[in-house]
């Protein structure tokens, strides 16, 4: 039997696998550095085969203005909050954001998720967070921490 090696410290044999995503790990502290951040169960093969090309295509970024992409210090402020990584631990939560991720009419299917009320408190907070960021760029924020 191979051994593989632990794909999160990528230093020591693995000796199990994730329940959920079954990516390999050797010791508890690298399974709970692993649970850090939210992980999913693989496609079955099948779904895999089906959609693979489609994993694969890139589309392109269609924003009206420039502003309203985000700049990596908001994106890494959004990922390492506590609160929105608990949030994408719905299983809910996370359906939706893959089928929005991986529907041909993107809007469509954003506009159908706000119509379901954890939806829209999850995105409330990404826009609570990436909204101080900003003003944390900006230098408007106060000693406290409010906002101005």
């Amino acid at each position: 039997m191979s051994r593989r090696e632990c794909k999160v410290c990528n230093e020591a044999t693995s000796k199990y696998k994730c329940p959920s995503c079954l990516i390999p790990y050797c010791s508890l502290i690298c399974f709970k550095k692993h649970k850090e951040t939210p992980c999913v169960k693989p496609a079955s093969p099948e779904v895999t085969r089906n959609t693979g090309s489609e994993l694969l295509k890139e589309r392109p970024l269609l924003v009206d203005e420039s502003n309203e992409v985000l700049q990596k210090l908001q994106l890494e402020s959004i990922a390492s909050s506590s609160e929105i990584r608990d949030a994408l631990k719905n299983q809910d939560i996370q359906e939706l954001i893959h089928k929005i991720d991986h529907s041909p009419d993107a809007e469509n299917e954003l506009e159908k998720a706000m119509g379901i009320e954890a939806f829209r408190i999850f995105t409330d907070k990404v826009q609570k967070k990436e909204i101080v960021i900003f003003c944390i760029l900006l230098g408007q924020h106060t000693s406290r921490g409010s906002l101005l």
